[in-house]
């Protein structure tokens, strides 16, 4: 039996893979939060105050990233393609760096549904307080989809 372990989604804000997850959370009822970066800053402007996220004491991405990281049980890295850049990159380094759990799941993979992954990382690590990172909309568009048909998927899987 497959159980959905998550009762927190952490992210950071931005556009693309983090909003996509806080979406998906309220949606379904599934509390959120996270840091973001002073002053709510994010690449379409300031964050929208629904998003009820934690500012940094600076407006530095890399900070909010780090914070996001180090206040979770792993983190679900998302990307359209097998290699990771930037923000997302960054995230996959400071995971290894907090030794936090993490996985990597990309659209154009032909192994194992993505759900199916991301269901049992969570029972592996038994996380409950999951960091949802990857690309800014303006990099990756189709990013926010993926994310939520890969949590929609894997959420429908247990209940």
């Amino acid at each position: 039996m497959v159980f959905w372990t998550v009762t927190y989604i952490v992210s950071g804000g931005q556009t693309g893979a983090d909003r996509a997850a806080l979406d998906w959370a309220m949606a379904h009822h599934i509390p959120y939060g996270g840091w973001c970066p002073a002053g709510r800053l994010a690449e379409d402007g300031p964050l929208d105050a629904r998003y009820e996220l934690q500012e940094t004491p600076t407006s530095s991405y890399a900070q909010r990233t780090e914070w996001n990281v180090r206040d979770s049980d792993g983190t679900v890295l998302f990307s359209l393609s097998p290699h990771l850049t930037g923000g997302t990159l960054l995230t996959l380094r400071l995971a290894r760096k907090y030794r936090r759990p993490y996985l990597h799941l990309y659209q154009t993979e032909r192994q194992q549904n993505p759900a199916t992954r991301l269901l049992a990382f969570l029972q592996t690590y038994n996380i409950q307080r999951l960091n949802v990172a990857g690309p800014r909309a303006s990099t990756e568009p189709a990013i926010g989809a993926f994310v939520q048909q890969v949590l929609e998927c894997a959420y429908q899987l247990t209940h």
